[in-house]
């Protein structure tokens, strides 16, 4: 499942082909996905011409003088700038051309992703309206993460994954920033104090920047890459890995299941207080 760093890695590699380009024409070959794609888009941005690109969590925003486009790659979906005579491939959902003759080309195996339309502030939309702060940015720090956790028997994992709390840090970066920090999973958000909360904080946002910067150089001419990548080439110390033996210590790593989804730790470096 694409994650923070792949949906920005994403934006950086198709924003200097789109920013300022006019959309000649919009085709959706299939429209269901997560939620139905507007059968109006089309004629919301068709001659209209994209003034900006950004992401919000893991949504990617196109702006145009109308309103924005939200799109959003669910499970399996990717973007590709491509040649408008590409052949289209199995799974290929949505074809924006430019006026200068690229194709923005929408690929999504299990169509759990979205093209949606706002003609109001991407920030109103629903989806994004309650969102907490992005995980680089200054606001996510150790005070307002003690302020979410207080009081609060969650596990950690639950915390770090919870938008409302902070945006974008998915199940990869979950386990690795817990283990870079030492800390259980499962280790109840209430009892986290405020030097392990600054650590934490500090290593999600080094974890996050680290993996946005290989996913980048991985993208080195992202106009003719073939959507294969090598988002997840940064060295993980613990996720996918149960039953290996931890780099640090070389303890058996362990697996839990947490809000059913995996969560791999190892059991030394990481161990609980004996009083939780």
């Amino acid at each position: 499942m694409p994650e923070l760093p792949e949906v920005e890695t994403t934006l950086r590699g198709i924003a200097p082909h789109l920013n300022g380009q006019t959309v000649a024409s919009l085709t959706v070959h299939q429209g269901r996905l997560r939620w139905p794609v507007p059968s109006d888009l089309a004629a919301k941005i068709t001659q209209q011409p994209i003034t900006r690109l950004s992401r919000r969590a893991k949504y990617l925003l196109l702006e145009f003088p109308t309103g924005t486009l939200i799109i959003h790659l669910g499970m399996s979906g990717s973007l590709r700038i491509l040649d408008a005579n590409t052949p289209r491939k199995k799974h290929d959902h949505i074809d924006l051309l430019t006026t200068q003759g690229q194709t923005l080309r929408y690929h999504d195996p299990r169509r759990f992703g979205a093209w949606l339309w706002t003609d109001d502030t991407a920030t109103s939309h629903p989806l994004l309206a309650h969102l907490g702060p992005e995980p680089l940015d200054a606001a996510f720090n150790a005070s307002w993460l003690l302020q979410q956790a207080k009081h609060r028997k969650i596990p950690l994992k639950t915390l770090i994954m919870d938008n409302k709390v902070v945006v974008g840090v998915g199940n990869i970066y979950a386990n690795e920033s817990l283990f870079l920090a030492g800390l259980h999973p499962a280790l109840p958000a209430k009892d986290l104090s405020q030097q392990q909360a600054e650590n934490w904080v500090m290593i999600v946002k080094q974890v996050l920047a680290k993996a946005i910067e290989q996913g980048g150089t991985t993208l080195r001419d992202f106009y003719h890459a073939d959507g294969q990548a090598g988002y997840f080439k940064q060295h993980l110390y613990v996720y996918g890995r149960a039953g290996e033996a931890c780099q640090v210590c070389g303890t058996g790593l362990e697996k839990m299941i947490i809000q059913q989804r995996a969560s791999v730790f190892c059991p030394r470096c990481q161990a609980l207080p004996s009083s939780s």
